[in-house]
């Protein structure tokens, strides 16, 4: 990623729209910021959140509160603490998608 032709700035997240969208289970309450070709996100995922895609885009996150699981197609699993941050590249495979038993908040940029 090349973090270039965007603008300094500061983001106050409690001034962003909260967007929330169920899962296959649970709900994610979204807040993004779209700048230039990147999207940074503050998500907070409810218990029991499970996702209803599976995805291979990119992305880097960090927990910021709680514990998610990042599943893979193939059933795999990485938990994720609080402190803990995790990245994967476009196209990557197996795909993955987000399961948070205990609820969680977390920053991703994609």
């Amino acid at each position: 990623m090349k973090l270039a032709n965007i603008p300094t700035a500061a983001i106050d997240w409690s001034h962003v729209p909260n967007l929330v969208q169920r899962g296959e289970t649970g709900t994610a309450a979204e807040r993004t910021q779209n700048i230039g070709d990147m999207r940074l996100r503050l998500v907070t995922y409810s218990s029991g959140y499970e996702a209803d895609h599976w995805c291979d885009k990119g992305h880097v996150l960090h927990v910021i509160a709680g514990t998610i699981i990042i599943e893979y197609r193939d059933r795999t699993r990485v938990m994720l603490d609080a402190g803990t941050s995790w990245h994967a590249p476009d196209g990557a495979s197996p795909a993955h998608r987000v399961v948070c038993e205990p609820g969680a908040t977390v920053f991703i940029v994609d």
